[in-house]
């Protein structure tokens, strides 16, 4: 091994899910206001959606605090009594609900078990329910009455805010201008910004460099990166 070349090491780290790491926007502000109106939503269940690497499950980390909630397992759910779920008015979280292979009279039995129980349920998703295609009538019904707020792709502003967050979960500092040169040269979307951020700690480890506008430069014209 070279002198001065480290191997980076596939080691845990934990992203910060607390409410006060939340970047509040305009384009996320009422999905924000949604999970914050808890317990005093109109119905037992709610919505959050939006594009892949948003901040839903953030926000849905961020209900489960606030509201005691338990995220459910898809598998959890087909073996359980649905009434059981919500015992006590318990909460809890689906995520991913439009693609968790849930029959849709097993999610009509959740949405009916919550509201009978005085539980509370949260949903998240890429689309908003009323928009699922599902075919059972009353399920469709239900999920068109749910209170949903949607999150957006973000501005400059908050890229550069959750960039830095990105940098700062991982315990890495950002030299000066290097958020501003990636602005205008990567991908729009938050999963893009979390997948650019992995490599680039990846790639400062193993050369043992700080996280520069030369690094990132590097970075970006690698042509397999993940990011892209």
């Amino acid at each position: 091994m070279s002198a001065g070349v480290q191997l980076p090491l596939d080691l845990p780290w934990r992203p910060a899910l607390g409410r006060e790491h939340f970047l509040v926007a305009a384009c996320n502000a009422s999905a924000v206001a949604l999970v914050e109106a808890w317990p005093h939503w109109p119905a037992p269940a709610a919505c959050i959606h939006g594009p892949t690497g948003a901040g839903k499950t953030h926000l849905a980390q961020v209900f489960a605090t606030r509201a005691a909630a338990v995220v459910l397992d898809p598998a959890v759910i087909l073996g359980t009594d649905p009434l059981t779920l919500f015992e006590g008015g318990r909460a809890a979280v689906i995520e991913d609900a439009d693609r968790a292979g849930l029959p849709e009279a097993t999610l009509f039995h959740l949405l009916n078990a919550a509201r009978q129980r005085g539980g509370s349920l949260l949903l998240t998703a890429l689309s908003p329910p009323a928009r699922w295609g599902v075919h059972l009538a009353d399920l469709r019904s239900r999920l068109a009455a749910l209170p949903a707020e949607g999150l957006c792709e973000p501005d400059d502003e908050l890229m550069a805010a959750v960039l830095l967050k990105l940098f700062s979960d991982r315990g890495l500092d950002v030299a000066p201008g290097a958020i501003g040169y990636l602005l205008p040269r990567m991908e729009r979307s938050f999963a893009a910004a979390r997948d650019l951020v992995v490599h680039a700690d990846a790639l400062a480890l193993r050369e043992g460099r700080a996280v520069t506008v030369p690094l990132l430069r590097q970075l970006l014209a690698t042509p397999d990166r993940a990011d892209r």
